[in-house]
């Protein structure tokens, strides 16, 4: 099956219809789904989809058996402003120890909804269905062993296995009815079935058609209360598994407007988590997309509200409304689109000099370009062989500065190009219709990408520079568009040039350091994240181009690393696995010896190099 074609349009000699999966990509609409209820709104429960504000999500830490230390984390939660709170339950005796948490909840007057996380077990799913206000079930793991087997499955036999996926979750949904429980459908990249992936591959596809197996279950039975989430740690796979989501339920119908859950899964901590959850929940949440949200961060869970928040409050000021005045000077529904929003490609430019250190556009690293100002205090500190350092200074550019909102003519395809300040629209609007324009023209000019357009009249804080940033260059990254950056919101001049490449490394573009793929703690977790996390770092941070995930446990381990180049994964108490890819390689190994295992299997596949010494580094020898 080909992985768009029922994205292809629809014609006949009247018209021609093609699926999309926002109103438009150049002003804010958003999705109109229906409304679910979870738990009771007139005591701490919510309303999700409709008018309804987004909704803010964690998850807890501890052990599930701790019954004293679930209320606590709880309770920390719902006051920074936690609206939904999920729990691991991975087995049944978990799932039974959820009355106890719900009613000490109960008891000191909490009433947020609580939600069961199961993975590999059925029979939690029931015992959790009767204690709290929504089970996630993830449709890889929820009916399905993985095996990675290879196999080719007859039409018959793959109905066979829809048969079985039937009967194994219809109890659920016939629960859920009963108990007028809420499900959430939940996919993750890496975690799909060895039937999906041997039919779809791990693809996004692959994702959406499994969510909707379950779906159409739960639709047979007049069941309606559930939302979809389809989670990556790849920001662009993200962007797209949920952009064909919500293409597809289009397709399907207007009853099939069911909410979505937005999350990044293993973002990792940091800058860099908060980048990634930036780019892929921020891109689509300008797009109109997402009823709920979480920011998954390697973290305390209370952190993880704080950015829910302020990357909430960020979208208004990053995007137009659809009966905003500054769209009358221009008219958006004449532009054909500017690329394929369900396949990443990144835009075809020539390559041409962007100054004398670097080229830009074509098979070119996207570039970093910097102010004259940031430029003149950075560049004292740059050695020779750095990698984080300006490779262009936008005052020296010969750059053509447009106003996409107007008429214009470009007489070259050679012509850098980019955004004028001043222009009355947000950065990525403004970015998507120069790049629809330009095409409308039959040019292929390379584009310089600003974060902003305008200066602020008083400089953002750091966070709040650091998400915007990352919401408006990761979005044009991610539609394809983009061959040099430009970061001005963050007013520090260091930092702004750390932040274009933490960027640029989020968003899949360039890769100038040791990325990271770390889980954020739970319940099943086998050892304590945040500090294991902090040990490989400290040992593994020089590597340039190596991709190491960290995960808790095996929930999601071998497939969300599938692009990884190692991983350390808890295999039991006080014992860990370490990966080469998906493939384990070698198994228990005690959790004291295990970090230094992991480095002597990086140098036995030749990724291993010393780090500096610090005379190296006062010397600025490499």
């Amino acid at each position: 099956m080909n992985s768009r074609s029922f994205l292809r349009p629809a014609r006949s000699r009247r018209e021609t219809v093609t699926v999309r999966y926002c109103e438009s990509p150049f002003f804010y609409k958003r999705r109109r789904t229906r409304e679910i209820i979870i738990g009771d709104p007139a005591r701490g429960g919510v309303v999700i989809g409709g008018d309804h504000p987004v909704v803010k999500q964690s998850m807890l830490t501890c052990d599930t058996m701790d019954t004293a230390e679930s209320v606590r984390q709880t309770l920390e939660l719902v006051a920074v402003g936690c609206q939904i709170i999920r729990i691991t339950a991975p087995t049944v005796k978990d799932a039974a120890n959820l009355e106890n948490i719900v009613r000490e909840l109960r008891a000191q007057n909490c009433f947020v909804p609580i939600v069961a996380d199961i993975h590999f077990k059925p029979d939690a799913a029931m015992e959790a269905v009767k204690w709290v206000e929504v089970v996630r079930v993830n449709p890889g793991n929820y009916a399905d062993k993985k095996k990675f087997a290879v196999k080719e499955y007859t039409d018959a036999e793959y109905q066979a296995e829809l048969k079985r996926l039937e009967e194994a979750f219809t109890p659920l949904v016939l629960e859920a009815i009963k108990l007028k429980r809420c499900l959430r459908i939940g996919t993750n990249h890496g975690s799909l079935s060895d039937r999906i992936m041997n039919r779809y591959g791990d693809t996004p596809l692959g994702m959406v058609e499994s969510a909707l197996e379950f779906a159409r279950i739960c639709r047979r039975h007049d069941f309606h209360n559930f939302k979809f989430s389809m989670k990556s740690s790849n920001p662009k796979v993200m962007i797209e598994c949920y952009r064909l989501l919500v293409a597809r339920l289009d397709e399907l119908g207007p009853d099939w407007n069911y909410p979505i859950h937005l999350g990044v899964t293993e973002a990792g901590e940091g800058e860099d988590g908060r980048i990634k959850s930036a780019i892929g929940i921020g891109s689509l949440l300008c797009d109109g997309l997402g009823d709920t949200i979480r920011v998954s961060l390697t973290e305390d869970s209370p952190r993880e509200i704080e950015v829910c928040a302020d990357l909430l409050a960020q979208i208004p000021l990053l995007t137009i409304a659809e009966n905003a005045s500054a769209l009358q000077r221009f008219n958006a529904s004449t532009l054909q689109p500017f690329n394929d929003p369900f396949h990443f490609e990144r835009r075809e430019t020539p390559e041409i000099d962007l100054s004398e250190q670097a080229r830009c556009g074509g098979e070119q690293l996207v570039r970093v370009v910097v102010s004259r100002a940031t430029w003149n205090k950075v560049a004292p500190k740059i050695r020779p062989k750095d990698d984080v350092k300006p490779e262009a200074v936008y005052e020296d550019l010969n750059v053509a500065e447009i106003d996409p909102t107007q008429d214009f003519d470009i007489n070259c395809d050679t012509q850098l190009v980019t955004v004028k300040d001043g222009v009355p629209l947000p950065a990525i609007t403004a970015f998507r219709l120069l790049a629809a324009k330009l095409k409308r023209l039959g040019r292929k000019n390379p584009i310089l990408l600003k974060d902003c357009l305008a200066f602020e009249p008083v400089p953002l804080e750091p966070k709040i520079a650091l998400l915007r940033a990352a919401v408006v260059i990761g979005s044009l990254l991610a539609d394809g568009i983009g061959d040099a950056i430009l970061i001005r919101g963050e007013s520090g001049a260091g930092q702004s040039l750390r932040l274009a490449y933490n960027i640029l490394q989020a968003a899949g573009c360039r890769s100038f350091k040791t990325d990271y793929v770390a889980c954020p703690s739970c319940g099943r977790t086998l050892f304590n994240l945040q500090t294991v996390t902090a040990r490989i770092k400290a040992r593994t941070e020089h590597l340039k181009g190596v991709k190491i995930a960290i995960m808790g446990c095996i929930v999601n381990g071998p497939g969300e690393m599938a692009d990884a180049d190692f991983g350390y994964v808890g295999g039991a108490p006080g014992k860990i696995n370490l990966y080469v890819g998906k493939t384990p390689i070698k198994f228990n190994i005690p959790e004291g010896e295990a970090v230094e295992r992991l480095v002597d299997l990086i140098r036995e596949h030749g990724k291993w190099v010393e780090p500096e010494s610090n005379e190296q580094k006062l010397a600025g020898v490499v």
